[in-house]
């Protein structure tokens, strides 16, 4: 799987013993054959490939002949060869050596789950098949390009112990990881692609050829505003290639503006709805599997509160940032996001208005407690900027909103308002 989520590459970075830039955003997901689009476009060394987005495509592969095929559902979730879909066939990756059963693989795919150990109960919906040319590995390295707190900068991360958990090799051989800040003026040099390519243990032609994909690497790690591309593995053909088999990218959210045509690659069918439409209006959403909604302002305060909640015995059902620059129609966007969880029995409102006003907040409240007509509990606990005024605001309302002095009376009113 390829993809902007910050979740397991992430620790491995953490394991490993970097800091990556983070975004408090929400995370962008790509699929495999869209990351391979990428790096081919930078000219990086790819398998051959081609998509299959519709049942009997065969005319998609009459144009595309290779010694044997590699058939790949193409969803966000990891652990494909060994799922099985919802109408019986067995495994979300196969191989071939013809083309016409490539397709009749494909068509067994397309339009039904995919179920594997990291994908919900009921499986994801595969809409798109990728077939790519299989490569004959003779050895698999590791290469990883990434914006790393205590170098301030770009740093390379290259093994030679490729196709393998890189946390375990840093603990294990730390001697195999080899670390290379880039100075963000100069890039990568040619004296740099070619220490790691010797130190990858590319030989002859094949560490020159290794340095020029690492120096591609780079031109598409600047051209999309990428914060990591990690290559796992990069690898050693039979045929004398240097290949970049699987690769996992993420971006800067910042620079969404300047990429559009990137990040409206994303798959938002696979991508949850409720995290979808917070991003649309600026919000970050993340989903959990608790039942007292939570709206908070700030990442740490958020955090905080779910961890509060959970101290008194409940469970919180996601976390949301509204952040500090806030508005009304903000806040009524919020709680019709947390109400279209029906896991949501609970909310709990917790604001500390220092860049934000808690009155806004508390006007918001309100005025989306009436649009919508909410049917559970609400907890409000403000504190900062014209806190008093925004107390007021919610006991003169008339509604079933409940103020909380602070985070922890807050946190039990919520938990004691749940029904039982």
């Amino acid at each position: 799987m390829s993809s902007f989520a910050l979740g397991a590459t992430f620790c491995r970075q953490l394991l490993a013993g970097f800091k990556v830039f983070r975004s408090t955003g929400r995370n962008l997901s790509l699929l495999e054959y869209q990351s391979k689009q990428l790096l081919d476009e930078c000219g990086v060394s790819i398998q051959k490939f081609r998509v299959l987005a519709a049942k009997n495509d065969a005319g998609r592969l009459s144009d595309f002949q290779v010694p044997e095929y590699v058939v790949k559902a193409q969803i966000l979730a990891g652990g494909r060869g060994k799922g099985h879909f919802d109408n019986g066939f067995k495994g979300g990756v196969h191989i071939t050596r013809k083309s016409d059963e490539a397709v009749s693989l494909a068509d067994k795919m397309l339009g039904q789950k995919l179920i594997t150990k990291q994908t919900p109960k009921e499986g994801i919906l595969v809409r798109k098949v990728m077939v790519a040319k299989s490569v004959d590995i003779v050895r698999e390295t590791y290469l990883c390009i990434l914006m790393d707190r205590d170098h301030n900068g770009p740093v390379l991360i290259a093994s030679p112990a490729g196709g393998m958990d890189i946390e375990a090799v840093a603990e294990e051989t730390p001697e195999k990881i080899k670390t290379v800040p880039i100075d963000i003026t100069k890039g990568i040099t040619r004296d740099q692609s070619s220490a790691v390519a010797d130190f990858l243990e590319f030989k002859g032609a094949l560490k020159e050829k290794a340095a020029q994909e690492i120096e591609k690497l780079w031109q598409l790690f600047l051209k999309v505003d990428a914060v990591q591309i990690e290559i796992n593995p990069l690898a050693e053909t039979s045929e004398g290639e240097v290949i970049s088999v699987d690769a996992k990218l993420n971006f800067d959210d910042n620079a969404q503006f300047r990429q559009k045509r990137i990040f409206d690659m994303e798959e938002e069918t696979e991508a949850d709805a409720q995290e979808v439409e917070a991003a649309k209006n600026n919000l970050n959403y993340i989903s959990m599997d608790g039942n007292i909604g939570c709206l908070v302002n700030g990442a740490g305060l958020a955090m905080a509160t779910m961890d509060i909640i959970k101290l008194n015995g409940g469970n919180p059902a996601n976390f949301l940032d509204v952040g500090g620059g806030v508005k009304e129609d903000q806040v009524l966007k919020a709680f019709q996001i947390l109400l279209s969880d029906t896991k949501v029995k609970a909310i709990l409102v917790n604001v500390f208005g220092g860049i934000v006003n808690c009155a806004t907040i508390a006007n918001g409240v309100v005025n989306a407690s009436k649009a919508i007509d909410v049917k559970v509990p609400v907890v409000v606990r403000l504190a900062g900027t014209n806190a008093e005024e925004a107390r007021n605001i919610i006991v003169s309302s008339g509604l079933n909103l409940i103020p909380a002095t602070d985070l922890d009376d807050a946190a039990t009113k919520a938990v004691k308002s749940l029904p039982h």
